[in-house]
């Protein structure tokens, strides 16, 4: 048995009620999905996970990259509004990738001496429904930086379902455009 996407149309007050604060209005039922201690993907989601290495002492960099939307405004035919506020949680955005809008909201962000992460879940409108999320580790000795993208999704648009392994391969070739965003972003620091 699959866990329906939510159509849900109205607007939260997030009130101070803490992690789960103005996530009401996402489209799945857990927000947290792709946290280290996060629960496990609902049935008929995917998990996609891909990771790549990036420089050392490209730490630094590439969380403000990451934080700043630079990495997602680096993809091809990714576009992003140039006024959108760095990513915290409860903060919303919305990415373009051609005349498909995708909404989100971030559900949860850290940022510490070695890593730096956040995730955004999907809104209505997405065409998937679920989380992804964007991690970055540096290795305590100085080493090298891993930059891991994590989502748990499934399609939610007629369309999305009806692209099939297509879709699937979509969102792997977007999240490989982030990885290399993300090696261009720590390259340049």
């Amino acid at each position: 048995m699959s866990i329906p996407c939510r159509d849900i149309t109205h607007r939260s007050d997030s009130g101070g009620r803490g992690y789960r604060a103005g996530m009401q209005d996402l489209t799945y039922p857990q927000p947290g999905l792709t946290s280290e201690n996060g629960p496990p993907a609902p049935p008929g989601f995917h998990t996609l996970r891909l990771s790549t290495r990036l420089p050392e002492g490209s730490f630094d960099a590439a969380a403000d990259a990451l934080f700043g939307w630079r990495m997602h405004r680096a993809v091809p035919l990714l576009t992003i509004a140039p006024q959108q506020p760095p990513a915290a949680p409860g903060v919303d955005v919305v990415l373009r990738l051609g005349p498909l809008a995708a909404p989100c909201r971030v559900v949860w962000a850290e940022r510490e001496e070695h890593r730096a992460a956040f995730a955004y879940g999907t809104l209505p409108g997405h065409p998937e429904c679920g989380e992804e999320a964007f991690v970055l580790r540096r290795d305590p000795s100085g080493g090298p930086v891993t930059f891991t993208i994590v989502a748990v999704s499934r399609p939610a648009a007629w369309y999305a379902r009806a692209a099939g392994p297509l879709g699937r391969g979509l969102q792997r070739a977007v999240a490989v455009q982030y990885g290399r965003a993300m090696r261009r972003a720590a390259a340049a620091r």
